[in-house]
């Protein structure tokens, strides 16, 4: 359940391509990061990727309290 956009991710996203060519990588000149501008935008990303994650699990739980309402009421219906 991956919705972030890739420029929220403050942490490299390394592929199998990019892991091979680390193994001749000598200097380590392959090591990137997503940057920001300033600490300010960094601090901002960081905090919107962790209110999209409050509203992942949020959502995930009215789902899940949505579900079990439907099995308890199909429960005592079916009685």
């Amino acid at each position: 359940m991956n919705k972030f956009p890739s420029r929220i991710h403050l942490f490299a996203q390394p592929s199998v391509l990019t892991g091979i060519a680390r193994l001749f990588d000598i200097g380590g000149f392959l090591n990137t990061y997503n940057e920001s501008e300033s600490d300010d935008e960094a601090d901002y990303l960081a905090l919107f990727a962790d209110w999209l994650a409050v509203g992942d699990s949020l959502e995930a739980a009215i789902e899940q309290h949505e579900l079990r309402e439907d099995q308890i009421k199909d429960g005592i219906a079916s009685r």
